[in-house]
């Protein structure tokens, strides 16, 4: 960027502008909360003037909404309610007068816009918002939102309770606007479950320690390890520890007890000074630097299996095809080599990116960009926010009822309290990753640079473990699955029940869970993915067993078990940077 002084008239006055517009941006966002007005507007004058200039289409909407009207009206004079299955609506009352017939209405204007969202020509990006921001509105109408005036729920929990439930959501909102604001609540959780205490408390010790992350090496539970080191990356979007939550769920606890060595970073939480910290800075500082540590550790260690879970997954695979270039020779000496590389619900090809992608196009990045320029960051409630607005409905609505007019709290649990620990975006990183990623799919493309070369997942050689799981919003299993376009080397791919994060925390033993896999092998031929679910192998339990069973076939053999090195300056695990919160 040149220097000020240097700037001409013309280029200081385009700069002044930008400035002033940016600003002006970030401070109106709060008003939109978040979301670019402008995006908002293009996919609504997309879909008006599709629709304006579709006089057969108009003409079949009109009519299914008067035959919804007259089915609703005899339906309503016979009495007859319908099989209820939305969750908004299992209290029996819902199904009596004078509510069904609301329902059955609402259920039928919620038909009407997923149809009439749907028009032919518009791009598929704004039609994609606009079916999801009109499902938003309808979520936030729904008359399970009408609290005491209008749901029958709340009206008989008033009833039995004399209005203590009234009581409880009034205390529970003042708590909820205490948190925000770094307050004690005026009723304290019963359990916080706080990282070395409740969760993060497999035992080990901090190893390596850098500006963005500390090296956490666990101890070993089984005389003899294997060979290979297990090094996670997990996503610094949350904290690392939802692979390590309680003994009975902890990902890292059942594998030392499987006989393996396992690291895992634990990344920084950033603040103002790092706002200029890029995608490079992470993969240099959070695997690169880490993997010379595990190296020069581990005297023994030739080759590590490597597993990334989420962004952190993605940024793996960058890593991985860096380090697969011809061109790494150097650094061969100073880095273990890569015997495995397993892939956790993360993403390498953005073109059907689920959900999130519905938030992302120019306007809305330019947006977060602007928003991030006053800080340095997007901060961790912004990140939530935006994961809860893609499920308002679960989120946001069902949970305000519950708290607000029915006066229930929720009952803390290891996976809620590392969901409200949220960590920071610096500004330079997440904007390169939305663009480079979600716009621009550089990596299934062969354009991310790194180091100032664009690398190829095509030339990872190396043997993958990918999983993807069947209710993930944030990296739908389709989207995961695109690695085997990508990467021409042995896949062996899982598809495991559960969402993004419970599908991956799915320890043995957890009721109701199961898995389908098939190994593709190096140089075979693309399945479509109805094709790779007809012929995966089904399972019933966690798919963790047969990773355990996957890595252990791609060992070379056991060691003693390592125990990692004390140094006081760096402590025990689960080190310093988890710790890191701030009040944004």
């Amino acid at each position: 960027m040149k220097d000020t002084a240097a700037l001409t008239p013309e280029e200081h006055a385009r700069r002044t502008a930008t400035q002033f517009d940016s600003r002006l941006h970030a401070a109106l966002a709060p008003l939109t909360s978040g979301l670019s007005p402008v995006s908002l507007a293009l996919a609504g004058m997309d879909w008006a003037l599709h629709l304006a200039t579709q006089p057969a289409q108009m003409a079949r909407l009109a009519t299914v909404a008067q035959q919804s009207a007259l089915h609703w009206f005899s339906d309503t004079l016979n009495s007859r309610p319908e099989d209820e299955e939305d969750p908004r609506f299992q209290h029996p009352d819902w199904k009596k007068w004078p509510w069904a017939p609301v329902v059955h209405a609402y259920h039928e204007t919620e038909a009407w816009w997923d149809d009439a969202t749907r028009l032919r020509g518009m791009s598929p990006h704004h039609q994609d918002m606009t079916h999801f921001y009109a499902r938003q509105w309808l979520d936030m109408l729904s008359p399970s939102n009408t609290g005491l005036w209008g749901n029958p729920e709340v009206r008989e929990r008033t009833r039995l309770t004399l209005g203590t439930n009234l009581v409880n959501g009034w205390i529970n909102a003042l708590d909820s606007w205490r948190q925000q604001h770094g307050l004690a609540p005026v009723r304290p959780a019963e359990h916080e479950f706080r990282p070395g205490r409740d969760v993060a408390v497999t035992p080990g010790r901090v190893v390596h320690r850098n500006h963005l992350s500390e090296l956490l090496q666990f101890s070993p539970t089984t005389p003899t390890v294997q060979r290979e080191p297990v090094f996670i990356v997990p996503s610094w979007i949350m904290k690392y520890y939802i692979l390590d939550l309680s003994p009975h769920n902890s990902f890292v606890k059942w594998l030392t007890d499987q006989g393996h060595t396992v690291f895992i970073l634990s990344w920084r939480n950033p603040d103002e000074s790092d706002a200029l910290l890029g995608m490079e800075d992470y993969l240099h500082e959070g695997v690169f630097d880490n993997l010379a540590a595990i190296k020069a550790l581990v005297p023994d260690c030739e080759a590590v299996h490597a597993c990334g879970y989420c962004l952190g997954g993605t940024l793996l695979a960058i890593a991985s095809a860096a380090l697969a270039r011809p061109d790494q020779i150097e650094r061969a000496d100073l880095l273990p080599a890569l015997k495995t590389i397993s892939l956790l619900a993360a993403e390498t090809d953005f073109t059907e990116p689920g959900e999130m992608g519905v938030m992302i196009d120019e306007s809305q990045v330019t947006l977060l960009e602007d928003m991030m320029a006053e800080r340095g960051f997007l901060s961790g409630p912004q990140m939530g926010g935006a994961f809860q607005y893609l499920h308002s409905r679960e989120l946001v609505w069902s949970q305000a009822q519950r708290a607000l007019w029915l006066g229930e709290s929720d009952q803390p649990n290891d996976l809620m309290a590392w969901n409200g620990d949220t960590t920071r975006m610096p500004a330079v990183m997440h904007s390169e990753y939305l663009r480079r990623c979600y716009l621009r799919n550089e990596l299934a493309e062969g354009r991310f640079p790194v180091e100032g070369q664009a690398v190829s997942l095509a030339d990872i050689r190396v043997p993958m473990f990918v999983v993807g799981t069947e209710k993930d919003h944030v990296s739908p299993w389709k989207s995961v699955y695109k690695i085997h376009r990508l990467a021409d080397t042995e896949i062996t791919f899982v598809l495991t029940s559960g969402g993004h994060n419970a599908g991956i925390v799915s320890e043995p033993g957890h009721p109701h869970r199961h898995y389908a896999m098939l190994t593709r092998p190096a140089d075979g031929p693309w399945l479509p993915c109805d094709s790779w679910q007809a012929q995966a192998q089904p399972f019933d339990g966690s798919w963790w067993t047969a990773w355990h069973q996957w890595l252990s076939g791609h060992s070379s053999g056991g060691v003693p078990g390592r125990v990692p090195v004390e140094d006081p300056s760096l402590g025990p695990a689960p080190g310093h940077y988890v710790h890191q919160r701030y009040l944004d």
